[in-house]
């Protein structure tokens, strides 16, 4: 199957979760419950038993973890060179900044199985693990200025960097789930993608209202275009095997993660802005991401 037609699947479920919710009379709030029960429950324990089922070792996780590290400084250090060059607010910095550089983990674990199997799918989920506490730390701390949150609360309130710390614990300490604990998290996992991906595509939106389409223009390009190209470099340079430089590759270039509009909103920044930029985002990563694939393979 050609990397096109196997991400084809998951931006038809995207766009199905669009008609869901804009055409066949699925609410808001409904969507909303939902996004609470696959960010709460679900996903955790997909990234929970992804991590469980691969043995890892420190050693052997270094170099994944620090390509992941590098990619996500980089983009971070990337999108932010908008407010020297562009001049935007503030706040519409601050808002913006997190879609160059955060991820949809959603469609990433939907496709790393795809792609190399459940050995993509533990590398996907030790990625995710890892970039999880670095773009959250940056986000929150660049909005909670604004808001005057907690930086580190919020950190440790996240379910996904919970679930993937106990996780990584539990396998270097050999424990093992009983089986029917097992199979419980497998079919809460399976759950998980499906209807996450369900809830990015109803929470797209086209509301341009008064924007700076340049600043727009500038984190999809830093997302899509730059970010990937990094973790490209950064992967060869960490002499990543073919999985992990794949699995790498792969997550720099998601679209911009749904739940930055969340946080955008909640924490009193620009969140028209940041729906805008992931509205636009996805669709267009459904054309980058298979050459970006074929780059990496």
């Amino acid at each position: 199957m050609s990397i096109a037609l196997l991400v084809l699947p998951d931006f038809l479920l995207i766009a199905f979760g669009w008609v869901l919710c804009r055409k066949l009379g699925f609410s808001r709030e409904f969507f909303t419950g939902l996004e609470k029960l696959v960010y709460y429950v679900l996903f955790p324990a997909l990234l929970f038993q992804s991590i469980m089922r691969t043995p890892i070792s420190m050693s052997a996780a270094a170099d994944i973890f620090l390509a992941t590290a590098t990619t996500a400084a980089a983009g971070i250090a990337i999108v932010w060179l908008a407010k020297p060059l562009l001049r935007p607010t503030a706040i519409a910095m601050a808002s913006a900044a997190q879609c160059g550089y955060r991820f949809n983990t959603y469609i990433a674990l939907a496709l790393a199985p795809g792609l190399a199997g459940a050995t993509g799918q533990s590398t996907m989920a030790l990625i995710v693990g890892f970039a999880v506490p670095i773009v959250n730390f940056a986000a929150v701390f660049a909005l909670a200025r604004h808001h005057g949150s907690n930086v580190a609360g919020a950190l440790l309130r996240n379910p996904l960097l919970m679930s993937t710390a106990l996780g990584v614990a539990c396998n270097l300490a050999g424990f093992q789930l009983p089986v029917p604990i097992d199979t419980l998290f497998a079919r809460l996992g399976a759950a998980a993608v499906a209807l996450g991906i369900l809830c990015v595509g109803a929470s797209l939106m086209w509301q341009p209202g008064q924007t700076r389409f340049s600043l727009v223009a500038w984190v999809l390009a830093v997302k899509l275009i730059a970010l990937p190209a990094c973790a490209w470099v950064i992967a060869l340079w960490f002499g990543l095997d073919p999985v992990k430089r794949q699995m790498l590759v792969l997550f720099a270039a998601m679209p911009p993660a749904s739940a930055a509009y969340v946080l955008a909103v909640r924490m009193g920044g620009d969140g028209k802005l940041v729906g805008l930029i992931i509205s636009i985002g996805t669709p267009i990563a459904a054309l980058t991401i298979p050459l970006w694939l074929l780059l990496a393979s």
